[in-house]
C-alpha cells in the first residue's frame, strides 16, 4: 500500500525507520537488542528493504546481520565496514560499499555518504579493527525530498557542501556531546545546513550523554527553525 508522506519512527540512540511516500522502509544503524532504553516490544523488525549503518562501533551496527538473515534487505554502509559485515555473513550481492562523496540508488531510493568526523572500530576476539571512515546519509525519497542523518559527529566546515549539494528539508543530529556534537555545537551545524526541521538523536541512552532537547528546542526557536522532538516507537509523519 502506498503511504504519500514520509514516516519516521526513532528507536532510540541514531536508529530511526523511515517509511517513503511509495512503502519502503529504510533502517539507520539498527542498534535493538542491546539497546537499554529500547523496550522488548520495539526489538523485532518484520519489515526493511533497506539496512543502512553510519559506521563500525557496536551501538550502530547492532542487529544488522541478524535483521538481515532474517529479512535479507540490501545493506550499505563505508566500503570496509560493508567488507567486514559480509565475513559475518551478509552476501556480496545485497550488499552496497560506498566511500565518501559516493552516491546510488537502493530501491528507487537515492543515498549518498558524506562525511562525519567520528571514529569507526570494530572488535574481533578482543582485538580492535579499522571499520574505515564514519559517515552519514543523505537520503533522496521518491517524491524529491531529502532527509540527513548526520551519524556520530562533531561539527565539520563540509556541513555547507552537504547544504549546497542537497538542500536536507530534515537533519537528524546527534546532540549527547562526549561522543559527538552537543547542543551548542548542534546549533552550529543547523545555521549551516540550513534545513526545515530537526530532529535530535544519541542522547540519554547512556549516563554519558545526557542531554534536554528542549535546550535544543529553545536554542534554534531563536533561528526560526523547527525541533521535533520524537518519542520511542511513536511514528511521525512529515
Amino acid at each position: 500500500m502506498t503511504n504519500k508522506k514520509l514516516q519516521i519512527r526513532w528507536l532510540g540512540h541514531s536508529c530511526f525507520e523511515f517509511r517513503s511516500p511509495e512503502g519502503k522502509v529504510v533502517l539507520v544503524d539498527p542498534f535493538l537488542s542491546g539497546n537499554p532504553v529500547l523496550s522488548d516490544s520495539l526489538r523485532e523488525i518484520k519489515e526493511v528493504d533497506i539496512i543502512a549503518v553510519t559506521h563500525g562501533h557496536a551501538d550502530h551496527v547492532g542487529d544488522t546481520i541478524s535483521i538481515y538473515k532474517s529479512l535479507r534487505p540490501t545493506v550499505v554502509a563505508i566500503f570496509e565496514l560493508a567488507l567486514h559485515l559480509q565475513g559475518l555473513g551478509l552476501a556480496q550481492t545485497d550488499s552496497i560499499g560506498l566511500n565518501i562523496g559516493g552516491e546510488v540508488s537502493v530501491k528507487n531510493i537515492g543515498i549518498a555518504a558524506v562525511p562525519a568526523t567520528h571514529s569507526s572500530t570494530f572488535a574481533v576476539e578482543n582485538k580492535i579493527y579499522s571499520a574505515g571512515l564514519a559517515c552519514g546519509f543523505v537520503f533522496t525519497f521518491e517524491d524529491g525530498r531529502r532527509l540527513y542523518h548526520a551519524g556520530d559527529t562533531w561539527i565539520f566546515p563540509e556541513m555547507d557542501f552537504i547544504r549546497w549539494l542537497y538542500k536536507p528539508e530534515i537533519v537528524l543530529l546527534p546532540i549527547g556531546g562526549h561522543y559527538t556534537m552537543d547542543i551548542r555545537a548542534a546549533r552550529l551545524a543547523v545555521e549551516m545546513l540550513s534545513p526545515d526541521i530537526v530532529i535530535p538523536m544519541h542522547y540519554d541512552t547512556f549516563p554519558e550523554i545526557t542531554a534536554s532537547p528542549s535546550d535544543l528546542v529553545l536554542e534554534l526557536a531563536r533561528l526560526g527553525v523547527k525541533v521535533v522532538v520524537p518519542q520511542i516507537g511513536v511514528p511521525i509523519d512529515f
